[in-house]
């Protein structure tokens, strides 16, 4: 498994937008491996938001975040983003990234992962 850490979360308005970061210890490389995004809100299930793949080059989002949260990384610091723009209060959760049992297998489900990091959490008031 690989160590995970998040970063970047805090309070926000409406409207409103974060930046979250994850960085991955040694032997993960994002370069060559897809990454994952999810969230989990109080008495909730976790929500897959989205994932990245192909070295940077392909993203792929659940219906809830697509057109306001992007997903990147940089290969060069080995370092995933995760950038929230028109925050919700539906938005408030906790935001995990995570890392994939096989290299290039990644969808929206928990299932595809093994690594997790310890998440950060996002409160968006109204």
């Amino acid at each position: 498994q690989v160590q995970l850490v998040e970063s970047g979360g805090g309070s926000v308005q409406a409207g409103g937008s974060l930046r979250l970061s994850c960085v991955a210890a040694s032997g993960f490389s994002y370069s060559s491996s897809c990454m994952g995004w999810f969230r989990q809100a109080p008495g909730k299930e976790r929500e897959g938001i989205g994932f990245i793949y192909n070295g940077g080059s392909g993203t792929v989002y659940a219906a809830s975040v697509k057109g306001r949260f992007t997903i990147s990384q940089d290969n060069a610091k080995n370092v995933g983003y995760l950038q929230m723009d028109s925050l919700k209060p539906e938005d408030t959760a906790r935001y995990f990234c995570a890392a994939p049992i096989r290299s290039h297998v990644c969808g929206l489900g928990s299932r595809f992962y093994n690594s997790w990091g310890q998440g950060t959490q996002v409160t968006v008031s109204s």
